[in-house]
């Protein structure tokens, strides 16, 4: 039966790596797998997913509603 060995490093300048085994003979020839952590996902859309999102907010409001908007606004500068 083939032995493992589960080793936890933390990645070194030069993006390099260093295990020690002490149960290995030097000369000996071992096998090694390196599984990355998962890194989450990020949630960046592109610039055209983001104008999509906000049209599909207000995709009811008609020309005339927002400028009706905007009016009010600017009136209550002057208040």
């Amino acid at each position: 039966m083939q032995a493992a060995l589960r080793i936890t490093t933390k990645v070194l300048p030069g993006n390099k790596i260093e295990i020690e085994i002490p149960e290995a003979e030097i000369g000996d020839t071992v096998d090694v797998f390196v599984i990355l952590p998962e890194k989450p996902v990020s949630k960046r859309g592109s610039v055209l997913e983001l104008i999509e999102q906000a049209r599909s907010k207000h995709a009811f409001r008609t020309t005339e509603d927002i400028d009706r908007q905007l009016q009010q606004e600017r009136d209550s500068w002057d208040s």
